[in-house]
């Protein structure tokens, strides 16, 4: 292993398995070495310069030669290329290509996070030529062909910070068969237009296939003349969109759609916030600055009503979880970390987007069109035999199936979240469902109960989403679209090609053998994986800085108590998420006290093997800030032992209320005896004092104890 680095491609030989029958390898030959830069603080040690990675599964500090440090100074972050790669007998070795400045700088963790992980930060200059040629408003010739939706009052709702908006909503009653309904139309940015397959700025788009977003920035996928500007549905201003127009029924069915590009004139910008207040008082201050457009909000809620009438119907999983928000002040500081509050206008939002990707994915499938789509497979048989494992552990009188529905999981999230592990049971839950992906094979969304899903209403932001539109457009046009040979960006997508060169994941939820797969195909599948990993990509990304700046900010609260929620068992520790910060830390398990604890995998939970004290996803405890390691990236606690936060001695978790008959076993073997401090005197086995004598006799007994 001293010969190789993060990254790099190697051939491997099993040679032995351990005692818990893992495989354990040798590396036979170095195939490929990574040419990801690393990203490290310049040190000076005995006259030697070198950096460190800040990334620590680089095993080895990097050698720099003395006219190779770019005139970086000491403790400052660097990005450096390797030179010479290491070897049996020697480091690596490498020149400082880029010098990001000082550790403690505003912005330098979302500097470190973007090179860290490859995310693209910046545009190629034929993209950013490509984009000033661009008219700055939509222009006569550009509405040919579209339908005139300027009259029609559609409005967007964003959060307050929102600076691009690519969709707007509008709803009015409609008949619907004999029956009462809505007719419910869902605007999106019309990219497609502007961007081009194949393009400068297509490329770039593909390269990032995502935005990323951070505390107080945002790496957009396409350059701010188009996300904040062409294609952003800004009030006041005529834009081009792409529309789904949905005719919804009383129960929430959409018993008819229809997609067609159109141009249209966005006649308010609303905030979550403000249409919520609105909603809750038509006659208050707030409705009465927006009186034009209190009945199109209204009837968005009714159809809103609807559509979650549908969905309960439906059985889709929908488990309340908590968000958080991270507010910085202007140096780039944690100033708080709040709870993000989901309110009606959130979730009226949401629904609507919903049906229009459900509308979307429906469009594709019945013209037999190769597009992608949001996948979310259902649970793997060996998580739901972990997950029955649990809920007969913990004593639920219900179960899943050998292939379980999304109502199933609903129904057990229903039926215990009055329960104290509610929580725990929830994340329980969560943990045996599969990632969502995007892929040709249409195998449904589990999570939705949706037998077709795919993603339309974001292109501003998904590279996926902008690939439907212009499938769609093409259906619209009776043609087909192809997928063009873009450039392979990067090592990731070098190796998803090679994974594509031999196997295609087909409908019925397997990998088989294809002798020689659609090239068509290939290129569908090639796109779902590149887009999918650079989702995780950003999501990585994005975790990175937020457990940064949370390390920064808990550097300032060393020492302190908190109480919290155990939030994760593990075979070495708690995870602790605070109460009124909402930033988790690990409390390992030598801190948890002077026994033994066995981690109980069926109830994901601690024992204690001499008291029963037990520790489980849910557990109420308070800890005291221990230690911050801001290169690792972690936090640590120390559990603060208290009588109150003990748990009985039958081993049932109270959770910070313990029992009565414990809280008096506690006073009976704390009495005081007249003590100035009010601590009793240790005493013998005969109740007398104990003597200074008697303390090798009490050693020894409590050795033979244990």
């Amino acid at each position: 292993m001293r010969a190789v680095l993060h990254r790099d491609r190697v051939k491997a030989r099993v040679v032995r398995l351990d005692r818990k029958g893992r495989p354990e390898g040798r590396v036979v030959e170095i195939l490929e070495r990574s040419k990801q830069p690393i990203i490290g603080r310049l040190l000076q040690e005995s006259g030697v310069w070198l950096v460190a990675p800040e990334d620590k599964r680089y095993g080895q500090d990097v050698l720099i030669n003395k006219g190779a440090t770019a005139k970086a100074m000491v403790g400052q972050v660097v990005v450096v290329e390797l030179t010479e790669p290491p070897s049996l007998y020697g480091q690596p070795v490498g020149r400082i290509k880029e010098v990001l400045g000082e550790v403690d700088d505003p912005g330098m963790e979302i500097e470190i996070a973007v090179r860290k992980y490859g995310v693209p930060y910046e545009f190629s200059d034929a993209c950013l030529a490509m984009a000033r040629s661009l008219p700055d408003k939509v222009r006569l010739q550009d509405k040919k062909g579209r339908v005139d939706l300027t009259d029609v009052p559609l409005v967007t709702i964003d959060g307050e910070d929102a600076r691009d908006f690519d969709d707007a909503v509008y709803c009015e009653p409609a008949k619907v068969g004999k029956g009462k309904g809505w007719r419910l139309l869902v605007a999106i940015a019309d990219v497609s237009n502007y961007v081009e397959t194949g393009s400068a700025i297509d490329v770039d788009a593909y390269d990032r296939a995502t935005s990323v977003y951070f505390p107080r920035r945002v790496i957009p996928m396409l350059p701010e003349k188009l996300s904040n500007g062409l294609c952003s549905l800004n009030p006041d201003v005529e834009r081009l969109c792409m529309v789904c127009d949905m005719l919804v029924s009383a129960s929430g069915d959409v018993e008819a759609y229809q997609f067609y590009p159109a141009v249209m004139f966005s006649h308010a910008r609303f905030t979550y916030t403000e249409v919520a207040t609105i909603l809750s008082n038509t006659r208050g201050p707030e409705a009465a600055k927006r009186k034009d457009r209190i009945d199109d909000l209204i009837n968005l809620h009714d159809v809103y009503g609807a559509l979650l009438k549908a969905r309960h119907v439906r059985g889709a999983v929908d488990f309340e979880t908590t968000e958080t928000q991270i507010v910085c002040d202007e140096s780039g500081r944690i100033d708080k970390i709040i709870p993000r509050v989901r309110n009606d206008a959130h979730k009226l939002i949401e629904e609507a987007m919903l049906a229009a990707n459900v509308c979307s994915a429906d469009f594709i499938l019945q013209s037999k069109h190769p597009g992608l789509f949001r996948v979310h497979e259902g649970p793997t048989p060996e998580k739901i035999d972990v997950l029955r494992g649990y809920l007969k552990a913990t004593g639920i009188g219900m179960t899943v199936g050998d292939k379980p529905k999304p109502a199933e999981f609903q129904a057990i999230a229903d039926a215990t979240k009055e329960r104290p592990d509610a929580q725990q049971i929830h994340s329980m839950l969560l943990r045996s469902m599969s990632q969502a992906v995007y892929t040709p094979d249409n195998n449904g969304h589990f999570g939705l109960a949706f037998e077709a899903y795919t993603h339309f209403t974001s292109p501003i932001r998904r590279y996926p989403d902008l690939l439907v539109h212009r499938v769609i457009k093409a259906i619209l046009l009776k043609r087909k679209y192809a997928l063009p040979a873009l450039p392979t960006p990067g090592e990731a997508h070098a190796k998803l090609a090679r994974r594509l060169a031999s196997r295609v994941r087909q409908p019925e939820n397997k990998l088989i053998e294809k002798i020689k797969p659609s090239l068509d195909m290939q290129a569908w599948e090639a796109a779902g994986l590149h887009c999918s990993a650079n989702e995780r990509r950003a999501d990585e990304a994005s975790r990175d800085v937020e457990a940064w700046l949370k390390c920064k900010y808990m550097r300032e609260h060393l020492g302190e108590e908190y109480g919290g929620v155990v939030t994760s068992a593990t075979g070495f520790g708690l995870f602790v998420t605070l109460d009124a910060m909402y930033v988790e830390g690990l409390v390992h398990i030598t801190e948890l006290g002077g026994e033994y604890f066995r981690f109980d995998e069926m109830r994901q939970e601690l024992r204690g093997e001499r008291t029963g004290i037990r520790y489980g996803i849910g557990s109420r405890v308070r800890i005291q800030v221990s230690r911050v390691d801001l290169d690792g990236r972690k936090i640590d606690f120390r559990l603060v032992r208290e009588a109150d936060e003990l748990l009985s001695r039958n081993g049932k978790d109270v959770s910070g209320s313990p029992m009565q008959n414990f809280k008096s076993a506690v006073k009976k073997a704390f009495t005081k005896i007249g003590g100035k401090d009010g601590r009793s005197e240790p005493k013998s086995a005969s109740g007398a004092p104990r003597k200074s004598g008697d303390k090798k006799a009490a050693a020894k007994s409590r050795r033979s104890r244990k």
